[in-house]
Parts: structure tokens; C-alpha cells; sequence
């Protein structure tokens, strides 16, 4: 118990430094939006049928870019202010300075987040099962998107570079897959496909759960399934990479 203890020292007081970090940050909070609050009014003005699916997609990939946002912030006291350093030879493990970035990056930028909520909530409310179904892949891809965002910014040697890891990471888990589009505009063949990306499996779950998508049971399975086993499977490999990283130091 002691050994357990021992190797989260310090993940609390690391959150709470770097949430007043982050909400120093105003404008880069506001902007984080920014996607959001462009695709959604052309949404309602082109096909005002699927905005409940575009703002449960909205919500979720705010959820997704709270990792690009840790992606950057663990470049940046790396690269620019070269503090890990620092970090990793103080009490703060290496498991508690991952997790503590991740939860303070994730207090600081709640707010689109909940502002996206109320405003779902208005347009199309949740029910009972869509609310808790929200929170669990919620939670499943904050756990997600902040490992691989913490294991990408370990990739590069320069900021500048972080842009193009940025681009595709965007693009492939926000754009292509139907996150901000309803499942069933894709060709069945390719629903599967979508049900194993965890952005488009968490918002076809929430869909689902809330009476905008018809699910199969199977296809529930698969997409719950799947975002569980990828949201594991990173977290424990971003925990074995942040020891390793501190080891390669």
C-alpha cells in the first residue's frame, strides 16, 4: 500500500499547479471552441435535422481536445521551459506527472465543455441512460485522448514540429470519422470501421443511447468495447512511457 502510495506522490498538488497554469490562459480556453462554434451554425443552416448529432459530436471532441491541448502543454515545459527535468528529480513520480498534467489541463478547459452541455441540453436534452452513457465514454476518452496526447509530445525535439502530429491527429480521430455526421451517413460497410475509432464510438454510443441512431446490439459491443480496450490499453501505455521517459533522463 505504501509502495502505491508512493508512486502517485504528489499527482494532486501537480493538478492543482497546473490548472492555475492553464487558466491564466483565457484565450487559448475561448479558442478551444473554435471548431465548434464554426461547424455548428453551418450545420443549422445547411441541415438543421442533424444538429443534435453535430452538438453531441461538438461536446465529445471537446472531450478529444483536452489530449491536443496536454499534447502541447507537455511539449512546451519540455522543450521551451526544460523542466521535466526538474519534475522528475523532485518527489513527483513519473506516473503522478502525466496524470497530474492531464487532470489539470482537464479542470482548466472544462468550461467549453459544459457550455456545450447546457447548450445540448436545450436543443435536444439527454435522457437518464444517453446522461450516464455521456460520462462513461466521456471519461473512457479523456483517459484516451490525454495518454496519447502525453505519449506524442514526447516524439519531438522543437515545437514547430508539433503542428504537423497536430494536423493529422485532428483530422484522423475529428474529421473523417462521423463525429460531427450521423453514423448512417456512412456505407454500412464502413460502420464497423467507425464503431473501432473511439471518437465516433463514443458519440454513436451517446446517439444511440439517446434515440438519434438505431444500434444493433452487436454494434453497441463493439463500439463499448472497443473504446474501453483502447482507453486501457494506452493509459497503462503512456504510465509505462512516462517511467521510461524519466528513466531515459
Amino acid at each position: 500500500m505504501a509502495v502505491a502510495r508512493s508512486r502517485w506522490a504528489g499527482t494532486g498538488a501537480f493538478a492543482l499547479t497546473e490548472f492555475r497554469v492553464q487558466v491564466h490562459e483565457g484565450l487559448a480556453i475561448v479558442t478551444s471552441m473554435i471548431v465548434q462554434v464554426v461547424l455548428l451554425p453551418f450545420v443549422t443552416i445547411l441541415d438543421r435535422a442533424i444538429l443534435p448529432y453535430a452538438l453531441v459530436g461538438a461536446l465529445l471532441y471537446s472531450i478529444f481536445q483536452l489530449g491536443q491541448r496536454l499534447q502541447n502543454e507537455a511539449a512546451y515545459i519540455r522543450i521551451d521551459h526544460k523542466l521535466t527535468e526538474l519534475y522528475h528529480a523532485s518527489p513527483l513520480t513519473a506516473e503522478g506527472y502525466f496524470v497530474g498534467m492531464s487532470a489539470g489541463v482537464m479542470l482548466a478547459y472544462l468550461p467549453p465543455v459544459v457550455v456545450l452541455l447546457v447548450v445540448l441540453e436545450l436543443l435536444s436534452p439527454l435522457g437518464a441512460l444517453a446522461a450516464a452513457t455521456l460520462a462513461a465514454v466521456g471519461v473512457a476518452l479523456w483517459v484516451f485522448t490525454s495518454s496519447m496526447g502525453y505519449v506524442v509530445s514526447t516524439l519531438f525535439k522543437e515545437n514547430r514540429a508539433i503542428w504537423p502530429y497536430a494536423s493529422l491527429i485532428t483530422n484522423f480521430f475529428g474529421v473523417l470519422p462521423p463525429v460531427f455526421y450521423p453514423l448512417f451517413f456512412l456505407p454500412a460497410g464502413l460502420r464497423a470501421v467507425a464503431l473501432v475509432v473511439p471518437t465516433s464510438s463514443a458519440v454513436a454510443l451517446v446517439e444511440g443511447a439517446q434515440g438519434l441512431l438505431g444500434l444493433s446490439a452487436l454494434q453497441v459491443l463493439l463500439g463499448a468495447g472497443t473504446l474501453a480496450l483502447e482507453s486501457g490499453a494506452m493509459f497503462l501505455f503512456a504510465l509505462y512511457w512516462a517511467r521510461r521517459s524519466a528513466r531515459e533522463r
